[in-house]
């Protein structure tokens, strides 16, 4: 029979190592090692249930490197199997010469000959756990023994038990003072931007997570652009749209209900695991922002352990997905409003540009008829009238530049292009995006390098390319035309000629805090502008 000492002292040691956890992972770390200590033996593992009686190794005081790594499928290895029969199995010598014996994989040198493996129960009938004691040499298990062990598998277990309540509790209550915090404050904002970036720092900031973040759906391209996150990383900040049907948040938004990924380190679905390795980024949740059953985005929140999201913080993060999916329609409808109300300002401004550009072209007499120039005219107008179409179709007061070059090469091919041209456009890169008073000078300066080189690229070859690319690195955006067609002369000096055009473009450059260059680059003839996003407003 085992004395009150063969278990007290393994209850006190177990008792002293969950006072001292300061996480779950912790808290199961500091177990095994506890109950080496305790028991005296020689390893002790802490297996956890997965979906379909798979078992996750979750602790371990040989393998710490393989926790939240290592998986095994149902009945897999002995631990697999005194999981599906919910029985304890005691193997005093020989265990690697057991069948079912399945050694962790990179690991064969280690030779284990006695071990015991006992289910863990909580509340369900069905344990949710194995806890696995190892022996080097041949360890006697006789009755007295086992009871021992079966006696301090439940104290293990009682320690979980009570953790994970204490933890529930405590984490109810401040969870429903951070929903509390959160919601009143974005509810309290009427800007898109702030609210976004408001729900990312404060979620982050009340539940304690790493990094959180939102990305808005975009329903005319089918993807889900990253709008905000208090990621400090500059990769992380710029990580690209991603389509719905590849990503887990876009099951997210599929489904209609959160997506737990339990460490997206080594998940298959998940896209950057370089990014989380380096931010040590591990569980994630996914929860979609909806309105009246509409999709608006999703809120991905990462923590920097593996670790489980209990139903009452889901609950908390799926409340305030819904404050925030409001918040965000709100702000919407107000920022309409108020553009709505400033357009007939931006009109008159435009109407002014266009009618400083005539202006322009009436002082340039090289036309050689009154079409050619009234064409030009219309170009132009049609830029700014494009800029505004895109205006009421996409996000708000920001027009993407690749939307623009789509827009303007549509109308080029459609109305400009000679009949026995064949030009093919390519529009690549960034879409970038740009307040309406840059997007208006930038659909002009295309307008004009896009006509220039259909004009002037092809005046004797009749088919070629033309490339669009648009680039933003450090803060500052480039976007170049090139076309495959005549060469520029050998002499050739964009500020010498006397095209009205590139005089357009070079001005147009300069008001946006930039400068405009022309040249041939391996054949090709390139128009390149660069300018500091967000310099014009």
């Amino acid at each position: 029979m085992p004395t009150k000492s063969d278990v007290l002292l393994p209850t006190l040691a177990l008792l002293e190592a969950a006072s001292r956890a300061e996480s779950k992972e912790d808290l199961l770390s500091q177990i095994a090692f506890a109950c080496v200590s305790a028991v005296g033996c020689d390893s002790c593992d802490i297996l956890y249930r997965e979906a379909g009686d798979a078992l996750v190794l979750r602790a371990s005081s040989a393998f710490p490197e393989l926790n939240n790594r290592l998986k095994m499928g149902r009945g897999i290895g002995i631990s697999g199997q005194a999981l599906v029969t919910d029985e304890p199995v005691f193997i005093s010598k020989g265990a690697t010469k057991v069948p079912n014996y399945a050694k962790y994989p990179g690991y064969v040198d280690y030779n284990f000959e006695a071990l015991v493996i006992i289910p863990l129960h909580g509340s369900s009938p069905q344990p949710y756990a194995v806890l696995l004691f190892r022996w080097v040499m041949p360890h006697r298990l006789i009755p007295s023994e086992k009871r021992r062990l079966t006696d301090i598998s439940s104290i293990v277990s009682g320690c979980i038990r009570s953790y994970n309540a204490a933890y529930q509790a405590g984490a109810q209550i401040n969870r429903l003072g951070a929903l509390s915090e959160v919601s009143r404050t974005i509810a309290t904002s009427p800007y898109l931007e702030e609210i976004l970036q408001l729900l990312v720092n404060l979620t982050a900031q009340q539940f304690n997570y790493r990094v959180c973040t939102v990305r808005l759906l975009d329903e005319s391209r089918g993807e889900l652009v990253l709008r905000a996150t208090q990621a400090p990383a500059k990769a992380y900040q710029r990580k690209r749209a991603i389509k719905l049907g590849e990503s887990i948040a876009g099951r997210a938004i599929a489904e209609n209900r959160p997506i737990i990924v339990r460490d997206v380190q080594v998940e298959d679905d998940y896209i950057g695991h370089d990014l989380a390795v380096e931010q040590g980024l591990r569980s994630m949740v996914c929860v979609p922002l909806t309105l009246q059953d509409r999709p608006v985005g999703v809120i991905s929140c990462y923590t920097s352990e593996v670790r489980d999201f209990l139903p009452n913080e889901i609950e908390a993060l799926e409340t305030l997905a819904k404050q925030a999916a409001v918040s965000i329609e709100h702000a919407k409808l107000a920022v309409r409003t108020t553009l709505m109300q400033e357009m007939h300002h931006r009109v008159k401004n435009n109407l002014q540009q266009v009618a400083s550009l005539l202006r322009l072209q009436m002082r340039h007499s090289n036309y050689k008829s009154l079409e050619e120039a009234l064409n030009d005219c219309l170009g132009r107008i049609l830029a700014i009238a494009g800029v505004h179409d895109l205006l009421s179709r996409e996000d708000l007061d920001h027009v993407g530049i690749r939307s623009i070059a789509e827009t303007l090469v549509h109308h080029q091919q459609s109305q400009l292009m000679l009949p026995d041209r064949q030009i093919q456009f390519e529009v690549r890169g960034t879409d970038v995006t740009l307040n309406m008073s840059q997007a208006t000078q930038l659909a002009l300066v295309l307008n004009e390098l896009i006509q220039n080189a259909m004009e002037h690229g092809f005046k004797v070859t009749q088919h070629g390319e033309i490339h669009i690319n648009v680039e933003e690195k450090n803060e500052e955006v480039s976007v170049w035309v090139s076309n495959s067609g005549d060469k520029l002369p050998e002499d050739f000096d964009p500020t010498q000629v006397a095209n009205l055009g590139l005089k357009i473009v070079d001005n147009l450059a300069r008001s946006l805090g930039g400068r405009f260059k022309m040249s041939e680059i391996l054949g090709w003839t390139v128009s390149e502008v660069k300018f500091p996003k967000g310099s014009s407003e």
